[in-house]
């Protein structure tokens, strides 16, 4: 076993492809099957699976990838502080659903990190490709929420994953409307109040169970319904069209402005919002890092509520 495999396992689940992985580290296609076959046999696992849609890595190759993930990190310091060599290219990855929290602790650690070479990921999208970019590995860290009614079948994607869920903090449901909303002033709205204008909710493509569905109470039956793909949108569409979402009540006045506020909702249910990492590998310092700014922003947030 030698440092150069280690990276050529590291850059394979990176780049979910062995050619594409060839390209990123220089080599030939075969040169870097022939050498990921020669680790493999020299420790007795499979590491890895070729399928239509790509790379995915057994649950052997996600252990051993969390191990030479902290080897390669460490042979890096150990080159930087006595080779004085350049820092290398650092990549990160966050999937979340769509909590401007998440963007505001994003760009802090961006903002904090003064490297001249990086590459950072933040995917805003479906519940279930969440579970799947962590299970997998294409992102550290997952963002979501569970509650009462969908709390048993996420956890069970997550155990079958290997995924812990973290809380960051628990929410009372809000909604989010518009500023000239006629009902913006109010010190509360319920499920009647809300009947008159248009619900807005985030599409959940092939797993467009209620369980996954990003916004609680999605099983209440509502005369006006509108399927959104990405936050501006849907801010959007509650400004031009008076509509409205449910969420945690927790929104970036920096990134949004003040078009927008959170009313609470009478309802008698509890948004847990939390993140999710894989079990068997350990968090970069980078990692580490976007969790405590999630927890300041989160905090710092929560007081202009």
């Amino acid at each position: 076993m030698t440092l150069q495999q280690l990276k050529y396992v590291i850059e394979v689940a990176r780049s979910r492809s062995i050619s594409k992985a060839a390209q990123n580290l220089f080599i030939s296609q075969p040169s870097l099957s022939n050498a990921l076959k020669e680790l493999e046999n020299e420790l007795g696992i499979v590491m890895f699976i070729r399928t239509n849609k790509g790379i995915t890595m057994t649950p052997e190759g996600v252990e051993f990838l969390g191990y030479a993930r902290q080897v390669v990190e460490q042979a890096d310091l150990l080159e930087n502080r006595y080779a004085g060599a350049q820092s290398p290219q650092q990549h990160f990855s966050v999937s979340s659903q769509h909590y401007a929290f998440a963007v505001s602790a994003f760009v802090r650690l961006l903002k904090n990190y003064h490297r001249e070479e990086y590459e950072f990921s933040l995917r805003e999208t479906k519940t279930y490709e969440i579970i799947e970019d962590v299970k997998n590995l294409h992102s550290e860290i997952g963002i979501l929420y569970l509650n009462d009614f969908n709390e048993n079948v996420i956890s069970k994607f997550l155990k079958e994953g290997n995924l812990i869920f973290h809380e960051l903090f628990t929410a009372t449901p809000h909604v989010f409307i518009s500023s000239g909303n006629p009902l913006a002033k109010q010190e509360y709205v319920t499920l009647n109040d809300l009947i008159p204008y248009p619900y807005l909710s985030f599409e959940q493509g092939d797993y467009n169970s209620f369980y996954f569905s990003e916004e609680i109470l999605s099983t209440i039956s509502r005369p006006k319904n509108i399927h959104v793909s990405d936050r501006a949108t849907l801010f959007n569409l509650l400004i031009g069209l008076n509509g409205y979402t449910i969420s945690t009540g927790v929104i970036s006045r920096e990134l949004n402005g003040s078009d927008i506020v959170s009313v609470p909702l009478r309802v008698d249910e509890e948004i847990r919002v939390g993140y999710i990492t894989h079990k068997n590998v350990k968090n970069s310092p980078l990692a580490n890092i976007y969790i405590e700014y999630l927890k300041e922003t989160i905090v710092e947030e929560q007081v202009l509520l």
